[in-house]
């Protein structure tokens, strides 16, 4: 398989859980890494790691900076002003697949069908039942490249409606109610932090977690970075994936902590009983596969691909 203008070779993930961090205790000098991502419930691991002060004995000084989409985190990757991003998954393969030399270094977040955190929004009092009552409208997400987007039209799809009759624009998940209220849109499609923020108003209701029209476990975004990074710093990029393989694993037991970073960062009030993403501390094929899948049934791949293509032979992903 090849996919697009890219070879196997040139997609080089590292698994936390494969490459132990090396400790640098002590170190005098600390590589900066300067990273931005949309602060949403996927970024948490990497905010915990920062505020805890996690990456400095690893010889990192880590800074991370809001974005608004993955797009714009990818450009400041590509033009030097970042070494790491987080960004959705469907961008990343989008841009790996046109031959941008980038790698994934860990994942971020991880939809469990147990924990809905995207949904299709409409006013409360809106006609709105079904997909097909969507038909011609006007709906709303955070950008047209990100899992949001993307599970939508998959679930409209899929349960009689058309998503290319659909006007889709761009609004901030924050912005959504005030545009749903003034009817300047007819839907939203909206994930955590914002979505339980938005149901607890009760001026909204949800039509359906869209996430579940993908699969019931998936990669929703990932960290990555530069090959050239990649490259000049071995040990920086292996550190970081070690700490954040370490920081999966505790974000996963404690929600309630991490409801408080999250509000800090995404500004928006996060309820430590809400639905939040699975933190994984290791690439996995298996979760990968239904991204690419959906990227290809929406042309964004131009021919079929598979996950473990996309791996290097120095991982052994799960």
């Amino acid at each position: 398989m090849r996919m697009a203008t890219c070879t196997r070779g040139s997609f080089i993930a590292l698994s936390g859980a494969a490459l132990a961090a090396p400790s640098f205790a002590g170190a005098a000098d600390l590589t900066a890494i300067k990273m931005a991502g949309v602060p949403e419930d996927s970024a948490t691991t990497v905010l915990y790691g920062i505020q805890s002060g996690l990456f400095k004995p690893y010889g990192l000084d880590v800074d991370m900076q809001p974005q608004h989409n993955g797009p714009s985190v990818m450009s400041g990757v590509v033009g030097g002003s970042y070494q790491v991003g987080k960004s959705s998954t469907p961008p990343l393969i989008a841009a790996f697949s046109k031959g941008l030399p980038f790698t994934i270094i860990m994942p971020a977040g991880i939809y469990d069908t147990r924990a809905p955190i995207a949904s299709l929004l409409v006013a409360s009092d809106s006609p709105i039942k079904k997909a097909a009552d969507l038909n011609g409208k006007t709906i709303a997400t955070r950008d047209l490249s990100n899992m949001s987007y993307f599970g939508a039209k998959q679930w409209i799809d899929k349960n009689g409606g058309d998503s290319k009759s659909i006007r889709w624009i761009e609004i901030s998940d924050t912005s959504d109610l005030a545009a749903l209220s003034a009817g300047r849109i007819d839907a939203a499609s909206v994930s955590e932090p914002a979505l339980d923020d938005a149901l607890r108003g009760g001026n909204v209701r949800s039509l359906a977690p869209v996430f579940d029209a993908i699969a019931k476990r998936f990669l929703i975004s990932g960290y990555f970075t530069s090959e050239a990074f990649t490259k000049d710093h071995p040990d920086a990029v292996r550190a970081f994936a070690g700490v954040m393989a370490s920081t999966a694993a505790w974000a996963n037991k404690n929600h309630a902590q991490t409801a408080k970073i999250l509000e800090k960062y995404a500004q928006a009030p996060v309820p430590p009983e809400s639905p939040r993403v699975e933190y994984a501390d290791r690439l996995s094929a298996s979760d990968v596969q239904p991204v690419l899948d959906l990227l290809f049934t929406y042309g964004v791949l131009k021919v079929p691909a598979h996950a473990k293509d996309l791996f290097s032979p120095l991982v052994a992903p799960a």
